[in-house]
């Protein structure tokens, strides 16, 4: 059996804020955002918008694919939503702390009665967690068919907008992929689906990435008077040296561990986080950027989100074939790092 990826979808944010409008509340400038990171703009959410909205936009543009994929579900997007078996929702900015999960949320608005719901918390590299849990899920009971991917992050509210040197860094956004568990080989001639993953963490680097607030190592007091609520903290440095390392160092596992050379890779999807580690990964390793799909300079950092957004844009614009063997890459706050070999 194979674990194949079947549809896929998207939502970000109508409102777009571009450089040049961030550099008239903050000492920076366009030609510096984009020559240090890559971006150019970043989608940011309303006061109204929580990440489980997007998370349920992008949920449905995979739904309303997967329609034209299973003719069995008679074109009614209420039963491509009770044929799921699971909802996971990687995110690191929740509707709710703690509970209920933004993943129950997502469940209950699509009708999906019938599945499990969890949220999963890999910062940046949960969605290649995400992957390879519903493979697992899939895997263990055979009367298990379908699981529903989400990234989602609404990052715009826990972001300190005075702080130049991260809130020029992070957009909003969702994107969703649907999984079948299928007939086609996993291995051998004619594999398909998902063939192999590789997670991992440091968690030695945990303040490099950080909420400090709310949380029961640093919890609210009574009476306390707060200036601004939780925000991103980073060392930015730190996690450029070591995202700079996990991509190559995971690409090269992949690689030998699949027995194969990056000939043999059609697309390389990387986490959107800063264009300057991806290109020092492909120059370490000798690989054509040109192999790397990129959309950061519209999306930003969208955290969980970024690699589904990125799988979806490749897929509606033909980008995407078929048999393709995609390389997915994630790195994030934990410290977590991982990736995914995939035959589309």
């Amino acid at each position: 059996m194979a674990f194949e990826i079947v549809a896929t979808g998207r939502a970000v944010p109508a409102r777009r804020i571009t450089n040049d409008e961030l550099a008239k509340t903050l000492d920076t400038s366009d030609e510096w955002i984009r020559s240090h990171t890559g971006i150019g703009n970043r989608h940011v959410a309303d006061e109204q918008t929580a990440t489980s909205d997007l998370a349920v936009a992008a949920a449905q543009e995979a739904l309303k694919m997967l329609l034209d994929k299973d003719k069995s579900l008679n074109g009614s997007l209420e039963a491509a939503a009770v044929s799921l078996d699971a909802v996971i929702v990687a995110t690191a900015s929740p509707d709710f702390f703690g509970f209920p999960s933004t993943a129950c949320l997502v469940q209950d608005r699509l009708g999906a009665h019938k599945a499990a719901a969890m949220d999963l918390v890999a910062g940046c590299t949960g969605f290649i967690y995400g992957v390879e849990t519903a493979a697992g899920i899939l895997s263990v009971r055979s009367d298990r068919k379908r699981v529903l991917v989400i990234g989602a992050e609404i990052l715009s509210k826990i972001t300190n907008w005075q702080d130049r040197s991260t809130c020029v860094l992070f957009g909003d956004g969702a994107g969703a992929v649907i999984i079948d568990k299928t007939d086609a080989p996993a291995s051998g001639p004619g594999k398909r689906g998902l063939l192999r993953s590789i997670l991992g963490a440091d968690g030695s680097g945990g303040d490099y990435l950080i909420m400090r607030r709310g949380g029961t190592r640093n919890p609210y007091k009574a009476g306390e008077t707060l200036e601004a609520g939780p925000v991103i903290e980073m060392n930015g440095r730190a996690v450029y040296n070591f995202a700079v390392k996990a991509v190559t160092d995971t690409m090269e596992r992949l690689l030998q561990e699949e027995g194969i050379s990056v000939d043999d890779i059609a697309r390389i999807v990387p986490h959107q986080a800063n264009a300057r580690i991806v290109q020092a990964a492909a120059k370490r390793l000798g690989i054509p950027e040109e192999k790397f799909f990129l959309n950061i300079e519209e999306y930003a950092n969208t955290s969980a989100a970024s690699v589904p957004i990125a799988l979806d844009e490749l897929n509606r614009t033909g980008g995407l074939k078929k048999g393709d063997l995609i390389m997915t890459l994630g790195f994030g706050a934990g410290l977590t790092y991982g990736g995914n070999l995939i035959v589309w």
